[in-house]
């Protein structure tokens, strides 16, 4: 499948790396240009045992890109991953407009049939803020999904948790896309739970409450 991953730090590079592993192509994208021109280059920004090994061998079979354009990443691509930082704010609150900022700059991609995946850890309710963010640029009425997927990586362990599931977690109210996402999970052979998007995020919380 074509996928495009909004973010390159830890999850989103992770994630896109280890989805072109398994045989997706995938194009990664970053607004931080220094990032990507390292990533072009050849040189990984972080260290995750297994990462760089995995990132040259999926460029070089040309199943993994990066840019630093999110119209350039998303214009062929079946699904959308949000994995942006949502940072917490002074008064505890939680920072979404890395996630706002990446609905708008995919404005022209949602006029046509789009599947927007959130990884990031957000608040419960944040498929409904994504979703009406979405709704904001969609002058003609396209079908979207909006669906939470989220992350279980651990530092240090991240290619191995994500190659190696115990759990995926999907949730979203539309047939079409669980169907989409359990295909891009296929090649994981995981046990797949699906949920509304609410549980999902949810879920995300309590197991970093669990780790903690």
């Amino acid at each position: 499948m074509d996928l495009a991953i909004i973010g390159s730090g830890y999850v989103g590079l992770v994630t896109g790396a280890c989805f072109a592993d398994v045989g997706h192509n995938v194009t990664c994208v970053d607004n931080d240009a220094q990032k990507i021109k390292q990533l072009q280059a050849g040189e990984v920004p972080i260290y995750e045992p297994g990462l760089e090994e995995i990132i040259h061998r999926n460029v070089s079979a040309r199943r993994l890109r990066f840019t630093g354009s999110i119209q350039d990443g998303v214009d062929n691509s079946q699904i959308v991953f949000i994995a942006v930082p949502t940072p917490q704010l002074p008064d505890g609150d939680v920072d979404l407009s890395f996630s706002r900022e990446s609905c708008a700059g995919n404005r022209r991609r949602v006029e046509r049939l789009s599947r927007n995946v959130d990884k990031s850890t957000v608040p419960v309710k944040t498929g409904e803020k994504v979703a009406e963010s979405i709704k904001r640029y969609n002058r003609h009425g396209a079908k979207f999904d909006v669906v939470s997927n989220p992350e279980f990586l651990r530092e240090g362990c991240a290619v191995h948790d994500l190659m190696h599931p115990d759990r995926i977690v999907i949730g979203a109210q539309s047939e079409h896309a669980i169907d989409l996402m359990k295909k891009v999970y296929e090649p994981f052979m995981a046990p797949i739970l699906v949920t509304d998007i609410n549980s999902a995020e949810l879920i995300k919380h309590c197991a970093n409450s669990f780790w903690r």
